[in-house]
């Protein structure tokens, strides 16, 4: 292997691909329910997907280590039926039992001697829907960059592009006294109120549960338009979630009065393309207000935290905090655990922007997307997001040893929607 076939991890893939262990598998997963059908053509399916792989150079690259550390370096046995497979049953399955093999994939670990991806074509279900698990590896792609690879290579060709998220390209550097002013300040907004012991706080091991639900785009941008300060579409989706984690916990607050949440913000610019992998996530912290009752009253709670952080830039601040602490190994490694702890924040939710016109997969239309990411050490509970074609799909994850019950969880939200649609647009 020499430096023309191959390339360093990044200093956060890196990181990230270091989190393995028993209990973490480091991958996200992507699920696609497909409308009734004929059964996909497997080698049909290979066969697409293998011939839009130019390109995207991490999709037949597996990870080496050497002594210098990781590298991407090109896969000489690369396989595409290693990577599209069909998961056998013996006939028509259930929803339940569809939920239980995608909990089954996302508690399976990739094959580091691989590419760090599969498709698996899951059911028939009874009336002809399918369904395929999209698993990549998150040294690989986070969910931004996810999503364009899923739109290069398995996705229909369409003529809406995927939707343009992002920071703006970087203008003009502020000053160094700017900066050493800006970090400690959002260092400590983001990190320095250490809060109550999380509900989430558990062990947790290798198996997962899911759960998945539903709500519609135009719903969740018109309950922001109907506040006086006008809220966004991830405010009101944190609201809804916020009234079902309520009732899913306590029905009268009582028992958490309030639950800190990380909300990942990518960082990549608007004008990067499908070819661009890796990372380039931060997060802030957010109180969703669980002890109040009336749900609008929590969405405007909700709406003026963002709204603070988004304008003082703590998600930026954060980022290159990070990666300069990262340089002092002893330093970084401690501002992580920092950043990880339980007691800066209970819950990861996520949400990611998915095509915003509808999709197919070999000529099947892509009836809903749903995202799911894996529960961390003492967070036992994950939440994710992603819009495809009007609808929000919200998946829920957890180890059910820890956090049993995430069915009702979902249950819980969709009912939380439809309170706060209900009591914004009267």
């Amino acid at each position: 292997m020499t430096g023309e076939d191959a390339e360093w991890l990044s200093e956060d893939d890196a990181r990230i691909l270091g989190l393995e262990s028993d209990a973490i598998t480091g991958h996200t997963l992507k699920l696609m329910l497909l409308e009734p059908g004929e059964p996909l053509d497997l080698d049909r399916l290979r066969s697409d997907v293998a011939g839009r792989l130019a390109g995207r150079p991490r999709a037949t690259q597996r990870v080496v280590d050497g002594s210098d550390g990781p590298r991407w370096a090109h896969d000489p046995t690369f396989d595409i039926s290693a990577h599209v497979r069909r998961r056998a049953t013996s006939g028509a399955v259930t929803l339940t039992e569809l939920w239980h093999s995608v909990g089954e994939l996302m508690a399976e670990h990739l094959d580091h001697n691989r590419p760090l991806w599969t498709f698996d074509v899951l059911g028939p279900l009874a009336d002809g829907r399918e369904a395929i698990a999209a698993r990549i590896h998150h040294a690989m792609a986070d969910g931004i960059a996810g999503v364009k690879f899923l739109d290069s290579v398995l996705f229909d060709p369409h003529p809406d592009p995927p939707q343009r998220v992002g920071s703006a390209a970087a203008g003009a550097a502020p000053s160094r006294l700017t900066e050493a002013r800006r970090m400690p300040e959002a260092l400590l907004r983001e990190l320095g109120r250490p809060g109550p012991r999380s509900p989430f706080d558990r062990p947790v091991g290798a198996t997962r549960e899911l759960a998945f639900t539903v709500v519609p785009l135009a719903g969740l941008k018109a309950i922001g338009a109907s506040r006086p300060h006008r809220a966004t579409v991830n405010d009101a989706l944190l609201a809804v979630v916020a009234g079902g984690l309520r009732d899913w916990l306590s029905p009268d607050g009582a028992a958490v009065h309030r639950l800190r949440a990380q909300v990942p913000v990518s960082l990549h610019h608007r004008d990067e393309t499908a070819a661009d992998p890796g990372n380039r996530d931060s997060f802030i912290n957010v109180d969703l207000p669980l002890a109040e009752r009336d749900p609008l009253t929590r969405l405007d709670l909700i709406r003026a935290e963002t709204a603070r952080r988004k304008q003082l830039g703590d998600a930026e601040e954060l980022f290159d905090l990070f990666h300069a602490l990262g340089r002092l190994r002893r330093v970084g490694a401690a501002a992580q655990r920092l950043a990880g702890s339980a007691r800066e924040f209970s819950v990861a939710i996520s949400n990611v922007p998915g095509p915003a016109a509808s999709v197919g997969v070999a000529g099947r239309r892509v009836l809903h997307l749903f995202s799911s990411s894996e529960p961390a050490m003492h967070h036992a509970l994950r939440i994710s997001a992603i819009s495809c074609a009007g609808d929000v799909g919200i998946g829920l994850c957890t180890d059910p040893h820890a956090l049993p019950d995430v069915a009702r969880l979902a249950d819980r939200i969709e009912a939380s929607y439809t309170d706060l649609h209900t009591v914004a647009l009267r």
